[in-house]
């Protein structure tokens, strides 16, 4: 017998048609005398219906409340799919994060998993329950409910496959597969049949929504292999493993795009040791990621620098940033939320010249301007206008399409 860990995404339980679905694919599972622990996300867009709810209510809700908030969506869920389950006759309990063990640190709606003490499940799963665990969301240490953050259903699912030993996590969702670029975008785009962790990470963290950037790291750090694939067929599917096959490390894996991105410049900012800092620690300490930077060069000692974060992060970062820019002596701070990214990734620009070259080549043929650059050793990120994001896709995988084609 053995223990089968799933998740699957808000589409795969959107509504009661797609819990059954869901119900009868975990029935499967059962009858076939596996042990099934499976996590599920809210419905559908209940999650944003809920945020949209509160800030109609205050303009800055109160952080612990919307943790608590958010928490019920994935609560609904798992109750609906162990309602379902037990409807086709199969023994099964619905847990929430804390009733599960999930235990994590003390930041509201980024928090991190820093224990899992799995017995309950373990206990649930000797009785011959399918366990539903309520995804995103854990418990600090003052008791107070806490979620994950976006894409936190993933990482609850990887974070219990690892704690319980499974052999591997199974991520369903509504495509059927990681993908050499959004199929929306272009409908040739191919599946990857594996992809190694390292490329997945840059993937999911520059925006291929398939995902969670956490998820993934946890996969890499403790060896779990997580299969995604969709919850509507049993085709397909890719792998996201130690390392992908010997071929696919020789070239581009796949484009990402993110339209949650928004610069911040800070215009005119003296050019001494400490200023730097003194912009960044607030942002670090206010749990806001910073990605690109780039500072120019200084001219009668001033500078200006410029910065990207989430653009769901814009308005508090620009709390932060307008008086410590007053403070240093800068002239002026302004934000711009008209952008997004675009990367290409690929282990294969590790040891090959030519890929940068080519990538700006596409870009500039379709006269798309790149205001910001950023690179890793297996990935290069150009932001660009927002309105032709979907240009940039396009161009990029038709400049590396005969890659794709020989990696899918």
């Amino acid at each position: 017998m053995a223990l089968i860990v799933q998740k699957y995404g808000g589409s795969s339980v959107a509504d009661a048609e797609r819990i059954r679905n869901v119900a009868s694919r975990i029935a499967r599972g059962r009858g076939a005398g596996n042990d099934m622990v499976v996590v599920v996300s809210a419905m559908g867009d209940t999650t944003d219906e809920l945020i949209r709810l509160a800030h109609q209510l205050v303009d800055q809700p109160d952080e612990r409340e919307m943790d608590v908030l958010l928490s019920t969506g994935e609560i609904v869920s798992s109750t609906l799919v162990a309602m379902s389950l037990k409807a086709m006759g199969y023994n099964a309990v619905s847990l929430t994060g804390l009733q599960a063990g999930i235990q994590t640190d003390t930041r509201y709606s980024k928090a991190r998993i820093t224990a899992i003490e799995p017995q309950r499940i373990r206990n649930e799963l000797k009785k011959g329950n399918a366990v539903i665990v309520a995804g995103f969301q854990g418990v600090n240490t003052e008791m107070d409910t806490t979620t994950l953050g976006r894409g936190g259903s993933d990482t609850t699912a990887v974070a219990l496959a690892i704690s319980l030993g499974a052999s591997v996590c199974e991520i369903y969702t509504d495509v059927e597969g990681v993908f050499s670029a959004d199929p929306r975008f272009v409908p040739e785009a191919v599946r990857l049949e594996t992809i190694g962790y390292e490329e997945m990470l840059e993937l999911a963290t520059y925006g291929a929504g398939v995902m969670a950037p956490r998820a993934v790291e946890l996969g890499q750090v403790y060896e779990m292999p997580i299969k995604v694939a969709s919850s509507m067929s049993d085709n397909g599917g890719t792998l996201i493993c130690k390392e992908g096959s010997m071929e696919l490390r020789n070239r581009v894996s796949g484009i990402a795009h993110d339209t949650n991105v928004a610069k911040i410049m800070v215009i005119g900012v003296p050019d001494r040791p400490g200023v730097a800092r003194d912009l960044f620690e607030p942002l670090a300490r206010a749990n806001i990621s910073v990605d690109t930077i780039v500072q120019n060069a200084g001219v009668d000692n001033i500078t200006d620098i410029t910065f990207t974060v989430a653009r769901t992060d814009v308005v508090k970062a620009l709390s932060i940033v307008e008086p410590v820019s007053k403070a240093v002596g800068a002239v002026r701070v302004s934000g711009d939320e008209s952008l997004s990214k675009v990367s290409i990734v690929g282990t294969g620009m590790q040891n090959a010249p030519g890929y940068a070259a080519r990538m700006f080549r596409a870009l500039a043929e379709e006269n798309i301007n790149i205001q910001l650059i950023t690179t890793s050793e297996i990935r290069i990120t150009c932001i660009i206008e927002e309105s032709r994001v979907r240009d940039a896709v396009r161009a990029l995988h038709k400049a590396f399409e005969v890659e794709f084609q020989q990696s899918g």
